[in-house]
């Protein structure tokens, strides 16, 4: 029987997704000064009794620099990434100021995944975000990019001709605070087949400065995509001429 270019295509994604490996935040800039992220060695260094550094950088397991999975969705890790815990230190970025994103792999190579978008939540804190609750974080959409439908680049694909790096800009009108900062790419090349696209998020305490007043609604973790959902069930081995951006509405205060 013969196999159509779709599920050869699917197929060479999965390979792929088994052979180049996943990433993570290895670092951030806000608003120009250089924050590390929380690097895998941390979680050995932990578990070995050795010391490590206060970070901003939540705390998680993603010791294979892997991903959640869509039927994992509805469970407490689509948060801040599996088992995730938050970081002790928080990060100050003014309101209408910027958070560059740095991405790597565990074996130092670029980003791996072109296909997918990336989206970026923030959360009130509602006091320490060092002592947050990640099941009752309510996310706010701030920023979604997917797909340029003219050039057929995707989010993510940008973000590698960017030497790995993302900029976020938080919202002017977002009132002053602590936050935390959700931020996430998802890779689609295995889209195709239910469950197969991979969320990678990760999470950052950050303190908002400024004198915006919006305290705009969020969503439970739990509550922002399902495995059906158009985006998220997506063939991008076509060409598209509309990518339904997968979550919540977009704030746009």
């Amino acid at each position: 029987m013969p196999v159509s270019t779709a599920s050869l295509l699917t197929l060479l994604g999965a390979f792929v997704t088994t052979t180049l490996g996943h990433g993570y935040v290895t670092g951030y800039v806000a608003d120009g000064v250089q924050k590390p992220g929380f690097l895998l060695q941390y979680y050995y260094d932990k578990k070995n009794g050795l010391s490590v550094p206060p970070l901003a950088a939540w705390y998680a397991e993603n010791l294979d620099s892997g991903f959640v999975a869509p039927d994992a969705y509805q469970t407490p890790d689509i948060n801040c990434h599996k088992n995730a815990a938050p970081g002790e230190l928080t990060t100050p970025v003014k309101a209408g100021g910027t958070v560059v994103f740095q991405w790597g792999t565990a074996s130092g190579a670029a980003w791996p995944h072109p296909y997918g978008p990336i989206i970026d939540y923030i959360a009130p804190c509602d006091g320490d975000c060092s002592k947050a609750d990640k099941t009752k974080l309510k996310w706010i959409k701030i920023q979604a990019s997917g797909i340029d439908t003219n050039t057929q680049e995707w989010a993510s694909a940008k973000l590698i001709a960017n030497n790995n790096t993302w900029t976020t800009t938080i919202p002017k009108s977002i009132a002053p605070g602590n936050y935390v900062l959700r931020h996430e790419i998802i890779a689609l090349h295995g889209a195709g087949s239910l469950n197969g696209a991979q969320s990678y998020p990760q999470c950052f305490n950050i303190q908002i400065t400024g004198s915006g007043t919006a305290k705009p609604s969020g969503t439970l973790g739990t509550a922002l995509y399902k495995n059906t959902d158009p985006g998220i069930h997506f063939n991008p081995y076509t060409t598209i001429k509309e990518y339904p951006m997968p979550g919540p509405a977009l704030f746009t205060g």
